[in-house]
Order: structure tokens, then C-alpha cells, then sequence
């Protein structure tokens, strides 16, 4: 019950006494507990299958002799949300795979002034979607909260020690990343690392391997000799890496050998499709092809979370903020107020703010334009000490060490101990007023 709990936090689990209250019902559905949303089994009550049900609130947890029982196993609930559970993970119907088909094999000879009105149709019902919450949903760490107040209320202690999350006390972190689709956009690299490093700040370049664009292995040595990221995306972006599992079996070894070819750590799906059930077959380190709230992707769901996780061996660094394509071409803004929303959320919450955009739509004048208010914007946080910034493969390698450290208690302080401990701080959870307060040592 408490491992998830434990992985979320650092903290020693002997001080993470979380149990289960009672049996769980038979069926996973939709539930909420303290007006957050859930998905999973529960006690006491039937779950919903969708949220347009009778979406039962469940009884408040339980503290007594100094143990906190809740009335759901957190562990699975927050698997449930960031494996994105609650959405249907059926085959998709013949017609659907169809109208994919076709789009993909027409989408080079359509420009993106005719693209964005298709997808602008397929997408209009974005803003009624209760689940995840937009802009950023939080529920698995309002649920980490919600179990570490409790767990305060009931243990006696008045704070509990955990490592934070980031290196040297950052409040955040933030990463850049760019998807390279075109050969357009391929030419167009060279300008748009000039414009990064105007401002400081280094970024991955997601490479297709193949049909897309030639001279790609000029492109990945310009990329790395200028101190920036080289990753692989999809392998020929046609959208159909993830539709059906022969498929994937039969793309997955290629994608592994550009992989080694690339020296890349990190993998990005086509469009952000994904089944992570399947990303066991990857050689990579990590992965960011899960949104944090899908509403304006082809695929829909979020893994409603702001925080890495582990998908097996792999790390994924989730979307956190709106795509730039989005943000132009659907919404049909050329301003910086939803990323900036956005990132105060994240922060505000110690998440990772992860920003995507493509230097296929970086080279009209408005739009860059725009891109260079949100680089000046992370550029000012980032002096301001609210934000790490750093490269993926950075976030990475920390929250992989993070995993492994441990919180050692010496005479009645604590010490951290592990790979990368000279970067860690103690933090410590405490209650003021009710309220749960996480703060450095």
C-alpha cells in the first residue's frame, strides 16, 4: 500500500504507516475522495464505470493509533492514473483506423492552414472533457497530499523528513524539447538553436529516422557539437506505431537500433500516441510520450500527474504544458498567457514543466515571436531561482538516483545517502493549521 507513497516522497518507510481500511470492491471504476477524482477499486462503495454515472464519494479515511487507513489502496489508484487506466485501451474500430489511414497517408500534401480546420474539428469538443482537469490536472499528487495530511494527523509527529525533489532545493524544473517533422523544420534546426542559446537555454531535438527527411546524421552531429540533446521520434511518424501490437512488434527493433546509432537516451511517439504497457521493448532510458492532460492530442486520457515516474525501467517525463502546434493552429493564440498559466500551476505544485515545440511551426515571424516571449519568461524564472533547467536526459539521471537514495536518521537530525546525495536536500512535511506544508531544511 505504501509504495507508491514512498517512491513519490523519499521518505523512510517505516514513517509511511498507510494501510487499506477494508475490502475493496469487486469492480475499478470512478470514484472521488476528497473531491478528488480517482480510478480504481474502493470501500464501501461501487465504483462508477464512467464519470457520466452516479460517481460515488467514499468515506474519509481513518487515524488511529497512529496509522492512516484509507479507503482505497493509493498505490494502485495512482498506477490506475498515470497508466491512464480509466480510459479504454480497446482496439480501435475499423473506421476510426481508417480515418487515421487516410489522414496520414494525405497529411504531407496538406498544408497546415487546411490541417488545422480538420483537427480543429475532431478536437472542438475539448473544453467539455472532465477528466483529467485542464489546464493541468493534479489528482495523483493531490492524492500523495491528501495521504502524507493524514498521515500527519495521525502519526503524532510533527513533520516528517523526505528528499526533495529537486537538485540543490529548485522549487521546479522546466525542459525544452523540439520534434523535428519535416524537412522544413529540419533546415530550419540551425536558426532555432541560434535563438536557444540566446537565451541560455539548451534543449532535445526529437529526430524521425526514416521516410520523413535525409541527412540526418549531419543533423544529430549539428545538434550534439552544439551541447544540445539528440532523441528519436516514432520511426516514420505515419501514426501507427502503437495501433496494434504486430505493428509495434515489427518497428520496435529499428526504433532500438537508432537508438544506438543516435546514442539517444530518450523516445517521443508520433502525435503522442502511446500504450505503455509496451514500453518494456524499448531500449531507452526514458520517455515522453504521455501527456499530462490529453484534451488537445488525437489520443485522449493524461496520466494526471506533474512528477516523473517509472514505466518499468523507463522514466517518463511527462507533457506538462501545450504544444506550440496546439496553441497556434487549434486555439488559434499567438500569446504566451496559457504556457505562462501553466507554469505557475507547475511550479506552484514542484512539478516538471516540460515544453514542446517544433521548428516546423517556429518560422513564421508571429510565432516566433511568441516562442521568444515564453524563452525570455523561463529565462527570468530561471534567474529568479523558481526553476532547475536542464536537459531531459538530466531529469532523467536525477529521479533515477532520487529512487535510490535513502534518508538515514543521525542522533535526531537526518542525513541523505546515495548517488547524487550531494545534490539532495532533507525537506520535511508539517501541518500548519491543517494545511500540509512542504519546506527545506
Amino acid at each position: 500500500m505504501t509504495t507508491a507513497f514512498v517512491d513519490y516522497y523519499r521518505c523512510p518507510s517505516e514513517l509511511a504507516t498507510i494501510e487499506t481500511m477494508g475490502s475493496l470492491s469487486a469492480e475499478q471504476g470512478f470514484f472521488r475522495f476528497r473531491k478528488i477524482t480517482c480510478f480504481g477499486r474502493c470501500v464501501g462503495a461501487t465504483p462508477s464505470p464512467t464519470l457520466a454515472g452516479n460517481v460515488p464519494t467514499i468515506a474519509p479515511d481513518q487515524k488511529a493509533n497512529g496509522v492512516t487507513r484509507l479507503p482505497f489502496d493509493l498505490t494502485e489508484v495512482a498506477g490506475n492514473l498515470r497508466q491512464e487506466q480509466y480510459v479504454s485501451n480497446g482496439r480501435p474500430s475499423i473506421a476510426s483506423r481508417f480515418v487515421r489511414t487516410a489522414y496520414y497517408i494525405a497529411r504531407p500534401l496538406l498544408p497546415v492552414k487546411v490541417r488545422k480546420h480538420l483537427q480543429k474539428a475532431r478536437l472542438s469538443d475539448w473544453k467539455d472533457l472532465p477528466f483529467p482537469a485542464w489546464p493541468v490536472d493534479l489528482s495523483v499528487d493531490s492524492l500523495m497530499k491528501a495521504a502524507m495530511t493524514s498521515l500527519l494527523q495521525s502519526s503524532g509527529v510533527d513533520r516528517v523528513p523526505f528528499i526533495w525533489f529537486w537538485p540543490d532545493g529548485a522549487p521546479s524544473c522546466a525542459i525544452l524539447t523540439h520534434d523535428i517533422e519535416t524537412a522544413r523544420g529540419r533546415d530550419f534546426c540551425r536558426r532555432l538553436m541560434d535563438i536557444n542559446d540566446e537565451y541560455g537555454l539548451k534543449a532535445s531535438f526529437q529526430v524521425v529516422p526514416e521516410r520523413r527527411y535525409d541527412g540526418i546524421e549531419s543533423l544529430c552531429s549539428g545538434i550534439r557539437d552544439r551541447g544540445f540533446e539528440v532523441n528519436v521520434h516514432d520511426l516514420n511518424h505515419d501514426g501507427h506505431l502503437f495501433e496494434d501490437r504486430k505493428r509495434f512488434d515489427e518497428r520496435v527493433d529499428r526504433i532500438n537500433e537508432y537508438a544506438r546509432a543516435f546514442r539517444s537516451r530518450g523516445f517521443r511517439a508520433a502525435a503522442m500516441y502511446r500504450n505503455q504497457r509496451w514500453f518494456d521493448q524499448f531500449e531507452f532510458c526514458y520517455d515522453m510520450s504521455v501527456p499530462n492532460v490529453a484534451h488537445l492530442e488525437p489520443q485522449r486520457g493524461g496520466c494526471c500527474t506533474v512528477m516523473p515516474f517509472f514505466v518499468g525501467g523507463l522514466v517518463e517525463l511527462p507533457l506538462t504544458t501545450i504544444q506550440d502546434y496546439s496553441l497556434f493552429n487549434i486555439l488559434g493564440q499567438y500569446s504566451t498567457a496559457i504556457w505562462e498559466d501553466q507554469i505557475e500551476r507547475l511550479i506552484a505544485a514542484n512539478g516538471l514543466i516540460t515544453l514542446l515545440s517544433h521548428p516546423d511551426y517556429l518560422i513564421e515571424a508571429r510565432a516566433q515571436a511568441t516562442y521568444r516571449e515564453l524563452l525570455a519568461h523561463v529565462s527570468r524564472l530561471r534567474a529568479a531561482g523558481r526553476l532547475w533547467f536542464a536537459l531531459p536526459s538530466d531529469v532523467e539521471r536525477w529521479w533515477r538516483d532520487r529512487s535510490r537514495m535513502r534518508l538515514v536518521r543521525n542522533g535526531h537530525a537526518w542525513h541523505i545517502e546515495g548517488s547524487g546525495a550531494e545534490r539532495a536536500t532533507v525537506a520535511y512535511a508539517r501541518l500548519e493549521h491543517d494545511a500540509l506544508v512542504l519546506e527545506l531544511d
